[in-house]
């Protein structure tokens, strides 16, 4: 059996009566602990005008997880590219790319990852997202050595860095266009969890061989809140529940709320379920419980590779979540 890789994609929780800084702070010992646990990458995303996620400036916050890492990969999953000209992307990827060689990934989505009026004061037109496979287009030209474009525009630092990039997508649009354009590809099946299983056979059947990678690559994101007991696991995963409620009710407006014993009682039998399909893509409980569930994932989808999300309020459960996964993927590995 093909090893698969396991890695971690953070929102950079800022949990209730809590700050930016402490997220900032709780993510680097984070990216620190995972490093030592051999997890491949560790990846985060572009979001806005969301008082519970601390991950706006994407690039500078890698470049802080970076500087305090040493060998695991860092990169954004993703950078929302119609919020952003392709040249100050490449730019900003190019110099991190400098700083921290052959350690730097770039994931781009099509999503402006807000609301529209937030997009608008991002100063993006919200029809840009027409434009996104000519902007990938045109952030590679700004990463090739010696950019043969006819223009006289340049990405310094970014040129010859030859950043790998990564098709992000929740629909079987980016499953197209990576297989088109030969690029790993990686679905956010951790909120969108339907498609997966038509977008990973729809990018496979039609992966067209690139510079950059000869071979489909397949990723897609699972929640986990994995503890020592199936119970503590499920108290756990009640804090990302209570988020989603919100977000189903059009509500982005809360930080990642304290756990609850009853989430039934508090969210309502409804809501509850509604969160658990939008979620339905999880593997929650003590580790027989997580290893069962992972494991079968992988037998049913055959990706290449596992990346976990887990919004969890307490920063050492966290931890030791991300603990008993290693743990788990070293024996779906032997």
């Amino acid at each position: 059996m093909m090893k698969i890789a396991h890695s971690i994609l953070d929102l950079v929780p800022i949990v209730e009566g809590s700050t930016a800084s402490i997220a900032f702070r709780n993510a680097l010992s984070l990216a620190q602990h995972v490093e030592k646990l051999d997890f491949t990458r560790y990846w985060v995303a572009e979001h806005h005008n969301m008082p519970g996620i601390a991950s706006a400036a994407t690039s500078v916050l890698i470049g802080h997880i970076a500087g305090g890492t040493k060998s695991i990969r860092v990169g954004a999953g993703g950078i929302m590219l119609p919020n952003h000209s392709p040249l100050v992307v490449a730019e900003h990827f190019g110099t991190l790319e400098t700083l921290y060689p052959n350690r730097i990934d770039l994931g781009l989505g099509r999503a402006p990852g807000t609301d529209g009026a937030t997009s608008r004061a991002l100063r993006r037109s919200l029809t840009s997202n027409d434009q996104f496979p000519q902007d990938v287009l045109e952030l590679q030209q700004y990463f090739k050595a010696g950019n043969p474009s006819s223009t006289a525009i340049r990405a310094v630092p970014g040129e010859g860095t030859e950043v790998p990039l990564w098709i992000l997508g929740s629909s079987l649009y980016g499953a197209q266009l990576a297989a088109h354009m030969g690029l790993p590809f990686a679905f956010a099946s951790h909120f969108a969890p339907d498609a997966l299983g038509q977008a990973a056979q729809i990018y496979r059947e039609n992966f067209q061989p690139s510079a950059q990678l000869q071979q489909p690559y397949f990723m897609f994101v699972v929640n986990v809140f994995a503890a020592d007991t199936d119970q503590e696991a499920a108290l756990l995963a009640s804090s990302h529940q209570q988020v989603f409620a919100s977000i189903i009710k059009g509500e982005n407006t809360i930080k990642l709320p304290a756990p609850v014993r009853d989430i039934k009682a508090v969210l309502g039998r409804a809501t509850l379920a509604s969160v658990k399909r939008t979620l339905g893509c999880v593997a929650s409980g003590g580790e027989e419980k997580v290893y069962g569930e992972l494991s079968e994932l992988i037998d049913t989808y055959q990706p290449n590779e596992i990346m976990i999300t887990s919004p969890i309020y307490d920063h050492e459960a966290r931890l030791r979540s991300c603990s008993i996964v290693a743990d788990v993927f070293n024996k779906i590995n032997q």
